[in-house]
């Protein structure tokens, strides 16, 4: 499939170039970055430009239901372009703030919108026509600054809208679940050629606190008078328009009817105005639109190119790749020195949305392409465990929450510590990880921490005296063994052995029951340690409506809310894959490795596998345990053929801050993680070269040896030119450069068969 769409593809890049200023197009990997990958269907993927974890995200703004402010559908007028967004996540949208937009008529209206046309989109760039005035919108970006250039027709009167009120995911509902909710906001025309301002909102998906967006915009050109508003009432003339409960903005009017283009710089900060004027004076002095775009593309090209597809690859291929690397590197977003709460030399950063999406596969992948940024990250993390008391499971609007299964943080901590990432205190980690696990976070358990703990540390499960027990449960175990490993690294033996044996806890919700020809499923116990055979779905009239619990079984979001349910997101079947630190034991409990087959081939087969959703990210892998990594390898050439292209409906669900992009990115190179341990699974590359050109200037390249349609299986391998028989390869060995040859062939040979991935040692 993905090479019968190279013509397409090839049509495709010339489209996404055409129109794009030259100095955009002259780096070779920023050329296959295709931003608009995704903003078709469920990936919900920010189209406007923004730097590598950039803080700033300008773009465009059409459905205030919307997580990253788009829509797809050309009928829905645009109504500005806000400065703040995030990437492919789901729930109650966050963010939206301070909007402008350029307009050429209705000039006693607050209200302004456009349908579109002519949307362009590349690395570092986004621009569209607005066709109720024929004002061409183009948008780039430093780190903390946006840069606009409205291009207007000649003849006629032109006007920008600046909004520091107007925010997405706003319902009429008071307080209403995961909605965000208008605080305040405060605007002043400072000259004719600045307005500063806030807007301080609270709410969206992680129903976080108020945080405050301050801006200070600069026109290129001064404006002749303005307007400024509250509450949709117009001010002719009147400067300020103080906080007191009510939206504001200014409509500033240039009545030159010769002038055709007018540029505008917006610094924000979440520390203050003049913060966000420092921002512009320091990252974009200047008026050349170009250089800010220039800059921008090498500041994404010096990381794309460090994993280098050879020249077989197609550009379908490529395209898919690419962007999946950009994606994954959109959030979380780089706040150092813009922390509200707290001063810091440590780096800083927000929008973990959700560490539950991005430990698996995204940080990771981070860590292999830009280590020193990972640790950043990792360090981050720690930094606000000790200023918040706990490291997020998910934060954003410098606020923790909310927490969806376990204390994922944990996995990032054992990530970075068994690949030996540099300059993060592991001591520190362990006190943060030991807090997690023995120390309830109290309140309603969805901000931070570890819910329904009680149960866990008493019981060896979590009870159905807690929403999500069963994800808690699994999920809990393997944050304990992570935990586990850092203490027995730093000789810390009491508490190894205590978490590797809490790492077994999974077992205690193991129930004997068969669905679909499978033995053995996680299932809802409660505090007494007796097996719940259904679950209450309603009363009417005084009759109780239930439901029988079995293996699938949802009883979310029609029994119960959606976070209220025994699992989120997914059934049992999902779920009682997900032992990824002993998968041997695992295989035990389903009956053995033919039973264990059997049931993957049914979990596929029956459609129980859930491309688009974290949960499942791991199981395509697991027949590498049974000694058939050609399985798995076959399986995951499936799953991409069908789920993945280079479309814009080409990811199957939520992105999630680049989850679903970075997945795909692994599984082209042949490569994917078990967050948390030292290895990469082997699977067949789907590209016959890839080489990594690594940080510390060793560079380790993969080589798919006769790699084509009908050679597909890896007949045998080699690293570093001696014979390679494990389906798995060491961080260190990738770290330390060299070379893996991948002997491709027609059928499975029994490569990978003799020794089975690790699991966790029955000894600990």
């Amino acid at each position: 499939m993905i090479l019968s769409h190279l013509k397409r593809c090839g049509v495709l890049l010339l489209l996404l170039t055409a129109g794009i200023p030259a100095s955009a197009q002259t780096n070779p990997y920023n050329r296959y970055v295709d931003p608009f990958i995704g903003s078709e269907g469920q990936g919900n993927v920010f189209v406007g430009p923004s730097r590598p974890y950039g803080m700033i995200k300008p773009g465009p703004d059409v459905n205030k239901a919307s997580n990253s402010g788009y829509s797809p559908d050309l009928d829905i007028p645009l109504y500005g372009f806000s400065q703040t967004h995030v990437s492919g996540t789901g729930g109650g949208p966050k963010y939206g703030n301070i909007l402008v937009m350029p307009f050429a008529g209705n000039f006693d209206r607050v209200k302004q919108e456009s349908l579109r046309a002519n949307e362009k989109a590349g690395v570092g760039y986004y621009s569209v026509q607005l066709k109720q005035y024929d004002i061409n919108a183009e948008i780039t970006s430093t780190n903390k600054v946006a840069f606009y250039r409205f291009g207007f027709k000649p003849g006629t009167r032109k006007a920008i809208k600046f909004d520091a009120g107007d925010f997405l995911g706003e319902k009429p509902v008071p307080d209403a679940r995961e909605a965000q909710q208008f605080v305040g906001s405060e605007i002043e025309v400072v000259s004719g050629t600045e307005i500063r301002g806030y807007s301080r909102i609270r709410g969206g998906w992680n129903n976080g606190s108020a945080y405050t967006v301050y801006f200070y915009a600069i026109t290129s050109k001064p404006f002749d008078s303005f307007s400024s508003y509250k509450a949709d009432k117009l001010y002719p003339g009147v400067k300020l328009q103080a906080d007191d409960g009510n939206k504001t903005g200014v409509l500033a009017y240039f009545d030159d009817t010769a002038l055709q283009q007018v540029q505008v710089k917006i610094g924000i900060s979440f520390i203050s105005e003049l913060k966000a004027r420092q921002n512009i004076e320091e990252e974009a002095p200047h008026w050349s639109f170009e250089k800010v775009l220039a800059d921008s593309r090498d500041s994404w090209e010096d990381l794309l190119k460090r994993v280098e597809l050879d020249n077989s690859a197609s550009a379908e291929q490529k395209t898919m790749f690419y962007t999946g690397l950009y994606h994954t590197m959109l959030m979380p977003v780089d706040r150092s020195g813009e922390n509200p709460l707290w001063q810091s030399a440590t780096p800083y950063y927000d929008d973990f949305y959700a560490i539950w999406d991005t430990f698996r596969s995204s940080n990771p992948l981070i860590t292999l392409i830009d280590p020193a940024r990972e640790a950043a990250i990792v360090n981050s993390l720690l930094n606000i465990y000790q200023h918040d008391g706990y490291m997020p499971d998910a934060r954003s609007g410098n606020c923790n929450g909310r927490t969806q299964g376990g204390s994922n943080a944990d996995v990032l901590i054992a990530d970075a510590y068994v690949k030996k990432l540099k300059g993060i205190n592991y001591s520190l980690g362990l006190e943060a990880m030991l807090k997690d696990a023995t120390i309830p976070p109290g309140g309603n358990e969805e901000k931070e921490g570890r819910g329904g703990l009680t149960d866990y540390n008493s019981l060896g499960y979590v009870s159905n005296r807690f929403v999500r027990a069963g994800n808690r449960t699994v999920e809990y175990a393997y944050n304990d063994y992570c935990l586990a490993v850092v203490a027995d690294g730093l000789n810390r033996k009491g508490e190894a052995r205590r978490f590797f044996k809490q790492a077994d806890n999974w077992k205690n919700l193991w129930r004997p029951v068969t669905d679909h020809g499978a033995t053995g499923f996680i299932m809802p116990k409660d505090a007494a340690g007796h097996w719940i055979d259904s679950i209450i779905c309603g009363e009417s009239n005084g009759r109780i409506t239930s439901i029988p619990y079995t293996p699938l079984a949802q009883d979310w979001p029609n029994c119960v809310c959606w976070w209220c349910g025994f699992f989120y997101e997914a059934s049992s079947w999902e779920y009682s894959f997900y032992v990824p630190h002993n998968v041997a034991a695992l295989i035990d409990a389903c009956g053995g490795p033919d039973a264990f087959r059997q049931r993957l081939d049914t979990f596929f087969a029956n459609g129980y596998y859930n491309v688009g959703n974290e949960p499942s990210f791991l199981s395509p892998n697991l027949y590498h345990w049974i000694g058939r990594p050609d399985l798995s390898s076959s399986r995951i050439k499936q799953i991409i053929s069908v789920n993945y292209n280079s479309t814009r409906a080409g990811l199957p669900g939520n992105d999630d801050s680049g989850a679903m992009s970075s997945w795909l990115a692994f599984h082209m190179l042949g490569l994917y993680p078990n967050a948390g341990q030292s290895y990469y699974l082997i699977n067949s590359p789907m590209v016959k070269q890839s080489v990594l050109h690594q940080t510390n200037g060793k560079d380790f390249k993969i080589i798919a040896k006769d790699l084509s349609d009908n050679n597909q299986f890896i007949q045998a391998a080699f690293l570093n030119g001696k014979p390679y028989s494990r389906s798995w390869i060491e961080h260190q060995d990738i770290a330390g450069g060299g070379e893996l040859v991948l002997q491709m062939g027609p059928k499975q040979t029994g490569w990978g068969a003799a020794v089975t991935p690790p699991s966790m040692a029955g000894d600990h």
